[in-house]
C-alpha cells in the first residue's frame, strides 16, 4: 500500500504521524424451543465449508433461530493468516447476512487496512452466528450451541494468529473475565494448538471511546509481529 493510501486509512481510525512496521501481505482469497431440555454442543463432525454452512444455516440449536432473519456465518479468505472473532451479529449484520457491515464494521475495515492484511485477506467471523434481540450479550447456552461452528471454522482455516475483538469473544475464547484492558497488549494462546492469540478493543467501544484507538494500533502491530514470525 502507497504511503498515501495508508495516511487516509490512518487518518480515518483518527491516528496521524505513525510509522507502520513492514506489513504482512495478503493470503490467496479464495418455531419453538423446548427450553425444558439441556442444551449441548452437538458434534457437527467433520463438514467441509459448503456443509458447515448448510449446517448453521439451518441451525437450532437455541432460541436465537426463531428471532433472526438469517445466520451470519462468516467472510474473506478462508485460507487467511488473520482469524478475526468478534461477538455476535448486530442488526446490520442478521440483515445482510455479513459480520461486521455496520459502523463498527466500517471502523475495523479501516484498521485491518492501515495495519496492512486488509479485510480482504483475513477471515472473519463471531462467537454467534445469530443476533441476539435487543443487541443483548450472548447467553452462556447461545455460546454453548455455537461453539462446535466456530470450532469447525478455525479447524478449516489454520490461521496462524487470532484476533480476538471485544470482551465477549476475548472471555469466551480465553475462558476468563479479566477486562479486555489487562488481556491486551501481550500474546494468549488458543486450543490445543496454542494458536497465538491478541486482544483488542472492539470497534463499537472505540467509536464511543475515540481516545483508545492508539491502543487497539497497537494491538494490530502486535499482531503483526506475531503473523510475520518476529
Amino acid at each position: 500500500m502507497n504511503s498515501h493510501l495508508r495516511n487516509e486509512y490512518l487518518a480515518a481510525m483518527g491516528i496521524r504521524q505513525w510509522v507502520l512496521r513492514e506489513s504482512a501481505a495478503p493470503a490467496e482469497v479464495s418455531p419453538e424451543v423446548d427450553t425444558t431440555q439441556p442444551v449441548t454442543d452437538a458434534p457437527v463432525g467433520s463438514p467441509d465449508w459448503p456443509a458447515l454452512q448448510a449446517q448453521v444455516a439451518g441451525c437450532t440449536r437455541c432460541a436465537l433461530h426463531a428471532t433472526r432473519t438469517q445466520t451470519v456465518f462468516g467472510t474473506g479468505n478462508r485460507s487467511a493468516d488473520w482469524l478475526v472473532i468478534g461477538e455476535a451479529p448486530g442488526a446490520d449484520e442478521d440483515r445482510q447476512g455479513e459480520p461486521f457491515v455496520g459502523r463498527a464494521g466500517q471502523l475495523l475495515t479501516e484498521m485491518l487496512r492501515a495495519a496492512g492484511p486488509g479485510r480482504e485477506a483475513v477471515y472473519i467471523t463471531n462467537i454467534l452466528k445469530c443476533h441476539p434481540p435487543n443487541n443483548r450479550d450472548p447467553q452462556s447456552d447461545e455460546v454453548a450451541s455455537c461453539h462446535s461452528y466456530l470450532e469447525r471454522q478455525i479447524e478449516l482455516v489454520k490461521p496462524r494468529l487470532i484476533l480476538a475483538v471485544g470482551r465477549i469473544a476475548a472471555h469466551n475464547l480465553l475462558q476468563t473475565d479479566t477486562p479486555v484492558g489487562r488481556l491486551r497488549g501481550r500474546v494468549h494462546h488458543y486450543g490445543p494448538a496454542g494458536i497465538p492469540l491478541v486482544v483488542t478493543y472492539h470497534p463499537a467501544y472505540l467509536l464511543r471511546s475515540p481516545l483508545e484507538k492508539r491502543k487497539s494500533w497497537d494491538d494490530l502491530q502486535l499482531a503483526l509481529q506475531i503473523s510475520n514470525g518476529q
